[in-house]
């Protein structure tokens, strides 16, 4: 197996086993082996399951269950609010972990990532280092973790999918049809429940299916996915570990369901100045900027709509999100009982970034200045000082009167580690 993979590329994708139940069982060994669930407030009807330990699910408890549900089905059910300043914390613990063993890591949420140890596989034996590493996790960190290993992301993440608490699983492509195949598609990676519903409803029940389904077929269905979700059945993914794909978040949301559905307009108005708040917290942790608002309104019958409006400048405040929020309810509301709330800044830009997407004003400015400057530099040997701030004075009058458009010259810049 060794020669095999050495030949190949070795991905790892490493995947936390109910991290944030894990965190706090770590945090506070009493709780270890109890069914715990971490949720929102019991109180309201937002109050669902966000993560349980496996002595709660082995009781059917699920995530996105309503805790009134979860209390029923596990009456001894140990329920705590989350703590994400602790799992964060948590989180970078293990991210610094993987980053010692290779520099090669992409993060991909806060309890999973990406490792490409190709090279560090010449000289240990891919399931050695695996073990090491779950090892090194659960003696440091008290956390429990899975690891798939295969020659692509898309495999890796499958394979650590197939064996939960503590799995290592190997997939090599020579494994797909016994060990991938048949799955039913809706476990697939990448395929949601709508996807999901809509290959079931021309026949293709399993990943296998997908495999061999009629290529002209998948495309008519979902476009250029339908080709690259057959790719991966079939084992193909040439998508590298990206160390800096963590810097290239575009969006940026929040959501919450209303303890009742509701047409009162100030108890919605309530609900979007908290979420834009939210936003704004996450906009400033991550120090970005958005150029573009959605508000996601999810009616009593579930009925979704989503409405965005793109704007001519960033922004990262809660005042600015609040105002668009509130235009986009009172354009696209029809005054129906409303459910959920949601509020995303979209076209996200680290704030770096974007100070260096110069509109077309400053640059014209900029780069005259550095003509004038030239220009300047000579007159003065000839005229003085005096005609310099004639000029800066005529410059400046100028740039008064132009008109500033928008223009990004540099949409391809990323902040680097």
């Amino acid at each position: 197996m060794a020669g095999s993979m050495n030949r190949s590329r070795v991905i790892f994708h490493i995947d936390m086993n109910c991290f944030y139940a894990s965190v706090e069982v770590a945090a506070n060994p009493k709780l270890k082996g109890k069914p715990l669930a971490i949720a929102g407030n019991p109180q309201e009807r937002k109050g669902i399951i966000v993560t349980s330990s496996y002595e709660a699910r082995a009781k059917g408890v699920k995530t996105t269950m309503p805790l009134w549900e979860a209390k029923r089905l596990c009456p001894n059910l140990i329920v705590l609010r989350p703590d994400f300043t602790k799992y964060r914390a948590a989180s970078e613990k293990l991210f610094r972990m993987l980053a010692e063993i290779t520099p090669i890591v992409q993060p991909v949420s806060i309890d999973e990532g990406y490792m490409d140890l190709s090279e560090i596989a010449l000289k240990q034996h891919p399931v050695e280092l695996a073990y090491k590493l779950q090892n090194n996790i659960l003696q440091e960190l008290h956390l429990p973790a899975s690891i798939g290993i295969a020659p692509n992301k898309f495999l890796a993440k499958m394979a650590s999918d197939m064996k939960k608490p503590l799995g290592i699983t190997i997939l090599r492509k020579r494994d797909i049809p016994q060990k991938l195949w048949p799955l039913a598609i809706g476990e697939m990676y990448g395929v949601g429940s709508k996807t999901a519903e809509k290959f079931e409803r021309i026949g293709v029940h399993t990943i296998g299916d997908l495999a061999h389904a009629d290529l002209y077929q998948l495309k008519r269905l979902l476009g250029i996915n339908g080709e690259r979700l057959q790719n991966r059945a079939n084992g193909i993914d040439s998508n590298p570990v990206d160390p800096d794909a963590v810097h290239e978040f575009k969006s940026i949301g929040s959501s919450q369901t209303l303890p009742e559905d509701t047409v009162d307009l100030n108890e919605i108005q309530k609900l979007i100045s908290k979420l834009a708040e939210n936003v704004e917290k996450r906009l400033q942790r991550k120090q970005a900027v958005g150029k573009t608002v959605q508000l996601m309104i999810r009616y009593h019958d579930r009925k979704t709509i989503t409405r965005s409006k793109k704007l001519p400048n960033f922004i990262d405040s809660k005042e600015d999100i609040v105002q668009i929020a509130g235009e986009l309810l009172q354009k696209h509301w029809n005054q129906d009982p409303v459910r959920l709330i949601g509020v995303t800044v979209l076209d996200a830009e680290d704030k770096t970034a974007a100070a260096k997407q110069l509109n077309l004003f400053t640059y014209e400015q900029e780069e005259n200045k550095a003509k004038l400057e030239s220009v300047i530099g000579e007159m003065t040997k000839k005229y003085g000082e005096n005609i310099i701030r004639r000029m800066q004075t005529d410059h400046k009058e100028d740039n008064q009167v132009r008109t500033s458009f928008q223009k990004d010259f540099l949409d391809d810049f990323r902040k680097k580690k």
